[in-house]
């Protein structure tokens, strides 16, 4: 009887209802975003890199050197020699290294000069390797192989011109035009910064620099594009390298030897524990936006308190009525608090359906510009509490002005205030 006279009840002021669900409802989908937000971003950075158990780089901070290795973001202090590379690359208890040099680009995306084996040792998400949509890995010395990201924002195809620039931007004669790149390979896509790459090979990056220094093209000098083939192009200096270990049981061993190294300052950190620095580093933010959402969803619940008190007058004389009719204070009360956690729990599902639909319009747009793979599934532990903790809380908030209500019923009687 209850349930009925609250669902009339609600029918009876369906445009303020209407506004008080949809005020809750869109404060639900923005909790729920955001969550789902946090949650997938993380889960898409602890994703850029895995099986891999240390990257290697000039000593800097272990953030700094996550960040430019393997997320490409900023730059590299300085670089490590290529006789240091091979020291450790010998190393009786490393399985494979891949070298990383990194300093050009190609119209806003990051080149990285690597080797063959980056595309056999790399791995993301769960041990996913890379895998090709087209072409292959570069066999020429002007060979590319370029990210998904890359290829449907420039729209190349296999066997695609395109000209390297010296530094991050492209300005006046940074561009190495006297020796092209051809594209040889279109790698799948994988959500991670592979995506938004150009790989070329270190002999590649050393063909381009031959006749530059200092960032600038040496004056009198130019070396063609043919006689790079003929010249030995090993590298002087890399980046970073990603190793992996014969056993993961030596890898605080092998990065204390590396931290340690005399010939040069190097260091050397474990992916996840330099990950797990870096949401450190950012969990102020990330709490401050949960924070901002949940007090949205109070905004929302506070609207419908006012919007329940507000009624409270206009009531005075229906609770009369039903306290002719047998209804009891408390019956009184159970029927304010029981339309409160009706708007709370209709509210949440609305919000759900808005939250849902949202994901699914903005899913590919998010993929696209900010490579974050969020993807709709059953509602998952976290959002069954938000929505449980949500409707609980209105529910709640809705006990005020069910205890003015059953004060009011219980002084009132019949009478009627004028």
């Amino acid at each position: 009887m209850l349930i009925r006279l609250a669902i009339a009840s609600l029918l009876n002021r369906r445009a303020t209802v209407m506004l008080t669900l949809f005020t809750i409802a869109l404060s639900v989908a923005l909790l729920l975003g955001v969550e789902k937000l946090r949650q997938d971003a993380k889960a898409s950075f602890a994703n850029t890199i895995s099986q891999t158990d240390l990257v290697v780089g000039a000593r800097s901070g272990s953030i700094q050197l996550l960040l430019y290795s393997v997320f490409r973001i900023g730059n590299a202090t300085s670089n490590i020699s290529w006789g240091s590379y091979q020291h450790f690359a010998n190393h009786p208890r490393v399985k494979w290294t891949v070298p990383l040099s990194l300093g050009d680009s190609h119209r806003g995306f990051r080149v990285l000069g690597t080797s063959r084996d980056y595309f056999q040792y790399y791995r993301y998400g769960r041990g996913q390797p890379l895998a090709f949509e087209q072409g292959k890995p570069f066999e020429d010395l002007y060979d590319a192989v370029i990210g998904a990201d890359v290829a449907r924002e420039l729209g190349y195809t296999l066997g695609q011109s395109m000209i390297v620039a010296h530094g991050l931007v492209d300005i006046g004669n940074s561009g190495h035009k006297d020796k092209p790149f051809r594209v040889a390979g279109i790698l799948a896509r994988t959500g991670t910064p592979v995506d938004r790459t150009v790989h070329v090979s270190l002999a590649g990056i050393e063909a381009m620099h031959i006749d530059w220094q200092a960032g600038v093209p040496i004056p009198g000098r130019s070396i063609s594009a043919e006689q790079t083939r003929q010249m030995a192009l090993e590298p002087k200096a890399i980046t970073a390298f990603m190793v992996g270990l014969t056993s993961k049981i030596s890898a605080f061993q092998v990065q204390r030897q590396i931290n340690e190294y005399r010939r040069e300052p190097m260091q050397a950190i474990l992916p996840g524990v330099a990950l797990q620095e870096l949401w450190d580093l950012m969990s102020v933010a990330e709490q401050a936006l949960r924070a901002v959402s949940i007090l949205v969803v109070v905004a929302g619940l506070a609207g419908m308190l006012s919007a329940i008190l507000n009624t409270l007058a206009e009531r005075r004389r229906e609770m009369a009525i039903l306290r002719s009719v047998g209804a009891r204070p408390l019956q009184v009360f159970a029927l304010f608090t029981l339309e409160a956690g009706l708007y709370g729990l209709l509210g949440t599902l609305l919000g759900y359906l808005v939250y849902s639909l949202s994901l699914l319009a903005a899913a590919d747009w998010l993929l696209e510009s900010y490579g974050l793979n969020l993807q709709l599934g059953p509602p998952g532990s976290l959002e069954w509490m938000i929505l449980g903790a949500v409707t609980l809380a209105a529910t709640l908030v809705g006990m005020i002005p069910a205890y003015v209500a059953y004060r009011n019923t219980l002084a009132d009687g019949l009478s009627v205030r004028i």
